[in-house]
């Protein structure tokens, strides 16, 4: 069902370079191509616009011969399932053959092509994702009422709910993070209720999935309504057992923080926040979550058991990097808190750029002395405020001094 009295201008799609190159090789009248899902839905409510994707009803063979012969290089990304990536203007798009689900298991779908616009937008999880957009004309063709729930902030499924989840169990957190993105939600019962019925659902994921997944809804401006909604229905008990009631206070609290200082959201310090503050435990929970190696020494460097004092803090931002001190003080810090994030407004983190070598010159035995009396001073150094070069030799000079005496 197209609706005609909401259309996106044409204008707006010239705009992305070399989206033009690609629909002069693939549309046609009888073989429309048509932007997708997020472009679309994106484009409605006026928020940015990170990728485009397309629909077509030509089979992937098709359309890799017809960009090709246009000078848009293609990769065969996702053939199987009729996705080519298309480089055009150093910009990627994605170009999918319409298609339907023959099997699902949860995890994987086994597709086949279609040239049923209406089939191919059944397969797809929210009425909202399924809004298509003739980037000629700009009218929109939407089947499920998607306008008008994304208009009214309502993130619904495509028919029954539970349908959906069993096709794919990680439309259950894809479920909270559309529901992050709206600050006036209005939540669907028989979609919250399917996605507490099929929780466990989630432990057929691989865990990089779910790590992904979470940490968009940890990035969107305010998660805290939809975090303690999947929170209170035991969304998260299966792969993140370790969240406690308090820990979704101290998000709320966090936020708030964040807004009161203008300071942007991050998902490392919301999923922090979260967590207990152990760093045996953060670093067991993301090896759980499969994250990267830095994904797991950023959070556990999150963890923060000492009390937080003003003059300390350019200190701890020393040891472990500005960002994660600022993380720590927002979710740990109480008194002087405005304090010590003016502490590190507009620093650069000093070098200490002493070696050993450079103790033996100036008169230091060789040996384990060196190591030794390269910590000592840089605790100094940092203690008396990072003091500039001058005042670097002339501590270096009376420590040595006091170890050649001794």
């Amino acid at each position: 069902m197209a609706n005609n009295n909401d259309n996106i201008s044409p204008q707006h799609w010239s705009k992305i370079e070399g989206l033009d190159r690609i629909i002069d090789a693939l549309y046609s009248s009888d073989h429309p191509i048509r932007i997708v899902g997020g472009a679309v839905r994106d484009t409605l409510v006026g928020g940015h616009v990170h990728d485009i994707d397309l629909a077509t009803p030509l089979l992937p063979d098709i359309v890799m011969q017809k960009l090709n012969d246009a000078g848009v290089k293609t990769i065969a990304t996702g053939l199987q399932h009729g996705t080519i990536t298309a480089i055009s203007n150093s910009n990627s798009f994605e170009v999918t053959t319409l298609r339907k689900d023959t099997e699902t298991d949860g995890r994987h779908a086994i597709v086949e092509f279609c040239d049923n616009w209406l089939e191919d937008a059944q397969r797809r999880d929210f009425t909202m994702n399924a809004l298509y957009a003739d980037p000629i004309t700009g009218e929109i063709f939407d089947y499920f009422g998607g306008f008008e729930d994304l208009r009214n902030q309502r993130v619904k499924f495509i028919g029954h709910a539970h349908d959906r989840i069993e096709e794919d169990h990680l439309r259950i957190l894809r479920y909270f993070r559309f529901l992050a993105r709206f600050e006036n939600v209005e939540i669907d019962v028989d979609s919250l209720e399917a996605c507490a019925a099929l929780s466990k659902r989630q432990m057929t994921l691989a865990r990089e999935r779910i790590s992904d997944e979470l940490i968009k809804i940890c990035s969107v401006l305010n998660p805290y309504r939809a975090i303690s909604t999947a929170y209170e229905n035991g969304i998260f008990q299966s792969f993140l057992p370790e969240i406690q009631p308090h820990n979704i206070d101290n998000l709320k609290r966090l936020i708030q923080r964040e807004q009161n200082y203008n300071i942007a959201p991050s998902a490392l310090r919301r999923l922090a926040v979260l967590l207990p503050n152990d760093g045996k435990v953060l670093d067991k929970i993301a090896s759980r979550l499969k994250f990267s190696n830095i994904m797991r020494k950023s959070l556990t460097s999150r963890a923060h058991k000492d009390i937080l004092e003003t003059d300390a803090i350019r200190k701890l931002a020393f040891l472990i990097g500005i960002d994660a001190a600022l993380d720590i003080i927002l979710i740990y810090g109480d008194a002087n808190l405005e304090a010590m994030i003016d502490q590190l407004k507009n620093w650069d983190i000093p070098k200490f750029e002493l070696k050993g070598g450079t103790l033996i010159e100036r008169g230091l035995p060789a040996g384990p002395i060196v190591s030794e009396t390269l910590q000592e001073i840089r605790q100094i150094w940092m203690d008396a405020g990072f003091p500039d070069q001058e005042a670097l030799n002339a501590l270096i000079d009376r420590v040595i001094s006091e170890k050649l005496a001794d």
